[in-house]
């Protein structure tokens, strides 16, 4: 059974930082490419950061771009979103997803798994 878990979210003050994480099991994790995404209230799921397989390639939104990274341990089958200078606007529901490539997906419905989503709440 696959499973990805996310924890790390949380409320926060702008301008703070947090770091999540996504445990996977069930599957081979080196050789899914990974994704984090996130969703507000009355808005879609938007794509945020992605990895290859082996976290050479990486690829992050526009609006987080300079604040967030994404980084992935294949020893640990875990995926990390580094957050940084957070803003009240990235308040969302955060979801991690994998896809069977080597190079990571922007679009959701490019993803095969995905965790239940751990809420980051950004206070101003």
């Amino acid at each position: 059974q696959v499973q990805l878990v996310e924890s790390g979210g949380g409320l926060v003050q702008a301008g703070g930082s947090l770091r999540l994480s996504c445990a996977v099991s069930g599957l081979t994790f080196r050789t899914y490419a990974m994704g984090w995404f996130r969703q507000a209230p009355g808005k879609e799921r938007e794509f945020v950061a992605t990895v290859s397989w082996n976290g050479d390639s990486t690829a992050v939104a526009d609006s987080v771009k300079g604040r967030f990274t994404i980084s992935r341990d294949n020893t640990k089958n875990t995926v990390y979103l580094h957050m940084n200078s957070l803003k009240p606007e990235d308040t969302a529901v955060y979801y991690c997803a994998a896809v069977r490539a080597h190079w990571g997906r922007t679009e959701p419905s490019n993803y095969d798994y995905w965790g239940q989503g751990t809420q980051v709440t950004v206070s101003s």
